[in-house]
């Protein structure tokens, strides 16, 4: 029994700041690449989108996912050395899925995206909304809205508010120092 080929995705992170032209041959080169030694899934151009951190000096780059069969290994090695050296990406990442990994998800307003095998889409139930999983951050209630922790209280619901002590006036904090203290 023949087991199936491995799956690959292929993030690119391309320079928006590159010419068009530079960065439509990067990614026509890469499919080529693919095309040429294995079989190209599904190319999805996910469009500009902010970067979780500064990349030389850069805050946005262009998103590409190309999902993959690898027919040879020498395919992710000749993947690997031409994107290092090509100018005009800011990062790229080859990953071995593991079977049974869901399909990437379609991203709502991206440019396009193609399709090259017939995919069937698992049934999904309705996503949660996401909850902060970054030290110092808390969730918005009733949005997937991560905010810092010094915000959070400000954006509490009313029935949090109201679990809270309020917070005293000057007048009356002078009050209680001076009632605490008998003259």
């Amino acid at each position: 029994m023949t087991t199936p080929a491995p799956t690959y995705d292929l993030m690119l992170m391309l320079d928006p700041e590159a010419e068009e032209d530079v960065r439509a041959k990067i990614v026509t080169d890469a499919r080529s690449a693919i095309e040429a030694r294995g079989e190209l899934l599904r190319h999805d151009e996910w469009g500009d989108r902010a970067l979780a951190y500064p990349i030389d000096r850069k805050a946005v780059a262009e998103y590409h996912l190309l999902q993959f069969h690898a027919g040879t290994p020498e395919l992710l090695s000749s993947l690997e050395r031409t994107l290092k050296i090509t100018d005009g990406i800011i990062r790229f990442r080859i990953i071995k899925l593991r079977p049974g990994v869901p399909e990437a998800p379609d991203v709502p307003g991206a440019p396009g995206a193609e399709r090259h095998a017939p995919a069937e889409a698992p049934d999904r139930a309705e996503a949660e909304p996401a909850t902060a999983a970054v030290p110092g951050t808390a969730a918005v209630p009733g949005t997937d809205v991560a905010v810092e922790a010094e915000d959070a209280a400000a954006t509490e619901s009313p029935a949090t508010a109201e679990a809270l002590p309020a917070a005293e006036s000057p007048a009356e904090a002078e009050h209680e120092a001076e009632v605490a203290e008998p003259a």
